[in-house]
């Protein structure tokens, strides 16, 4: 049973409207009572007195991010198969999927410059994580897996990870991809260097056109920048006017 001991009302509300989103049974105490006898995990507030027996571990929450403690409680009492596993489905909005265990506990879609971000703090408390990344778009994975360190990165074949999505499921396919990538082991990298081909620096010369206001292409060599992800299209846009 988890048990929610606390004096401080935002932290007491936000735990508890988390659990409750996610359908955990759940009792409360004031801080200073003793703990129920099947009381597994205590979560509580960093001012409060809580006292708990060695075995039954006491996760603070923080005012702002229920849904940190409440991870962090649910692992404790997963044990050693809830490790958190991030899977990346790269590409200009890659697909995010954070897995505790076998457990699906938070899913993003962001633009590639905010995805190592987005990784690293999903993975900023979690002991012994590891981040799962696909080698398809290989100039945005490279971005992202050169983006991250101090934490384990494998990069993992992601054949066959793009699922086929039915009738209103449009959109979902880069992080359903991701998931299916998080349950896939790979092999260990700490960088990946790729060199843009020819038709991935059209591409971007392409894209700078539609995305400028004056119908403006870049040059040979700002393209690559921005394919290697150096520089981003704004920032090599703007360098493009300047010279």
């Amino acid at each position: 049973m988890i048990v929610v001991a606390t004096a401080d009302f935002e932290v007491y509300h936000e735990v508890v409207g988390a659990l409750r989103d996610r359908g955990v049974a759940f009792t409360t105490v004031e801080p200073g009572d003793d703990l129920p006898d099947d009381a597994d995990a205590v979560v509580t507030a960093r001012d409060d007195d809580v006292s708990a027996p060695e075995d039954v571990p006491v996760v603070i929450a923080s005012p702002g991010d229920p849904r940190r403690a409440v991870e962090d409680v649910l692992a404790h009492l997963r044990g050693p198969e809830g490790r958190t596993v991030v899977g990346v489905d790269p590409g200009p909005r890659p697909g995010i999927a954070v897995l505790a265990g076998d457990v699906v506990v938070g899913a993003f879609q962001v633009d590639v410059s905010e995805a190592a971000e987005t990784v690293r703090r999903e993975v900023a408390d979690a002991a012994d994580p590891v981040v799962r990344v696909g080698d398809g778009a290989r100039l945005e994975g490279a971005r992202i897996v050169d983006s991250l360190e101090d934490v384990r990165v494998e990069l993992v074949d992601e054949t066959g990870t793009t699922p086929y999505l039915g009738a209103g499921a449009r959109g979902m396919g880069d992080v359903i991809a991701a998931i299916n990538i998080a349950r896939r082991e790979g092999e260990v990298t700490e960088e990946r260097h790729v060199e843009p081909t020819p038709g991935e620096i059209q591409k971007v010369k392409e894209r700078s056109r539609q995305v400028s206001e004056d119908d403006r292409t870049l040059p040979e060599h700002l393209a690559r920048r921005v394919a290697v992800g150096d520089v981003t299209m704004s920032a090599a846009l703007a360098e493009h006017r300047r010279e």
